[in-house]
């Protein structure tokens, strides 16, 4: 599960997410699955609702009842098994790719925008009720977004 070992051929893992329930038992919920073509994936967890769990693999187990732990479960299965599965529909993959994209077409757009307004200051007509923004200030900005987006694509949401 280290991404070191490739899965036998024709297999791949379902991804489950367990939270207890009031009374302490796991409730199960399919999240997904990775493959050896699709070996990693982010799953949205936080509109999952408790108490709505799925048929899984893990049932014979003795898990000791928690009332606050999380679990998280792979089930080795057939891609073929592995098709035929429906996921809890609030767990979508996460569109951080497409996300990334459309913040970096963002980006470029606008400061293109801008920059096509451009002027020096020698084609500068003064105009008391109109405020500039100089071009080095914007490119700054935009530098700094781009770097930031670069670490962490989901930073402005803290």
């Amino acid at each position: 599960m280290l991404g070191t070992v490739p899965f036998p051929e024709g297999m791949g893992g379902s991804v489950y997410f367990s939270y207890p329930d009031s009374n302490g038992m796991p409730v199960w919920q399919l999240l997904g699955f990775v493959t050896n073509g699709k070996p990693s994936a982010i799953f949205k967890i936080s509109g999952l609702k408790s108490g709505e769990g799925s048929q899984h693999p893990f049932g014979a187990m003795n898990i000791v009842r928690t009332p606050s732990v999380a679990q998280i479960g792979i089930s080795v299965e057939l891609l073929d098994s592995l098709a035929q599965q429906t996921p809890v529909g609030s767990a979508a993959v996460s569109s951080v790719d497409s996300f990334t994209q459309f913040t970096q077409k963002m980006l470029d757009n606008f400061y293109n925008f801008a920059s096509s307004f451009a002027v020096s200051q020698a084609q500068m007509t003064p105009s008391p009720s109109e405020m500039f923004i100089p071009a080095n200030v914007v490119l700054k900005w935009y530098e700094n977004f781009q770097r930031r987006l670069a670490q962490n694509p989901l930073f402005w949401k803290t």
